[in-house]
């Protein structure tokens, strides 16, 4: 896949600076990595602490992606897995790498990655998919109030090369967007996703529109809603991506 790296010390947001980005007409991928974000930004209205140069702060830019739009959510596990894997390869075995529905991921409690996906449709199908990723890195200190972060270096106790873990990243969801039409193959990445969701198995606390409630994870369906059956009940309850959150 012909892919074309752009490297800028600081932007707004790489998802913004792709959105306004005309490719070459051969070029099939576009990666935009910047130092520093001032406007980075997760799912909704999420803002995202990086300091300047010390974490993965990039966005990837499908330009012919041909995915049927009730097929969209598979970029989201493609991601999600490529991220999950290259993290459980640097990290030693004891820090278990999961992947908190939809997107974020997470180190035991503690999230050390997240994602914004913003896909163009035509004519059913998404014709093209930008997918920007905050990766914490070498960030030893937080200082915003987000809850829970933790960084490679906070884990590993050393620094770490972010061109490899980037070149790593890329390379791997090359691939994965070039088995976008196998669907067995598809299935064994859901499968992946599934495997490593964050909080599988056992009851934890959620809340949703009625409030908190003890809800086992079911399964996340193709499209990407969270199923849950919640204590005491035989049912599944079914969310979409706002419609629940967990109580962490």
């Amino acid at each position: 896949m012909k892919t074309k790296i752009i490297r800028l010390a600081e932007t707004d947001s790489t998802n913004r600076w792709l959105r306004d980005y005309e490719p070459a007409e051969d070029e099939e991928m576009t990666v935009c990595v910047a130092d520093y974000q001032t406007a980075g930004r997760g799912c909704g209205t999420n803002s995202w602490e990086s300091e300047r140069g010390k974490n993965l702060l990039f966005s990837l830019a499908c330009h012919s992606v041909d995915l049927e739009a009730n097929r969209q959510f598979l970029l989201s596990v493609g991601m999600s897995v490529v991220l999950r894997d290259v993290l459980q390869e640097t990290l030693p075995d004891a820090w278990k790498v999961s992947v908190k529905w939809p997107n974020d991921i997470y180190v035991g409690d503690r999230k050390i990655a997240g994602m914004l996906i913003e896909n163009q449709l035509r004519g059913g199908k998404v014709c093209r998919s930008i997918i920007g990723v905050g990766l914490n890195v070498n960030q030893a200190e937080f200082r915003s109030d987000a809850p829970n972060p933790v960084s490679v270096v906070q884990l590993l106790g050393r620094c770490c090369d972010k061109e490899q873990m980037l070149e790593a990243i890329v390379e791997r969801f090359s691939s994965f967007l070039s088995s976008l039409s196998d669907k067995e193959l598809m299935e064994e990445w859901f499968a992946g996703y599934r495997e490593s969701l964050y909080r599988r198995e056992g009851f934890y606390s959620y809340r949703d529109a009625e409030g908190v409630f003890d809800a086992e994870l079911v399964n996340v369906e193709p499209g990407g809603r969270l199923a849950l059956r919640k204590k005491g009940e035989t049912g599944e309850r079914v969310y979409a991506f706002k419609e629940v959150a967990f109580v962490l």
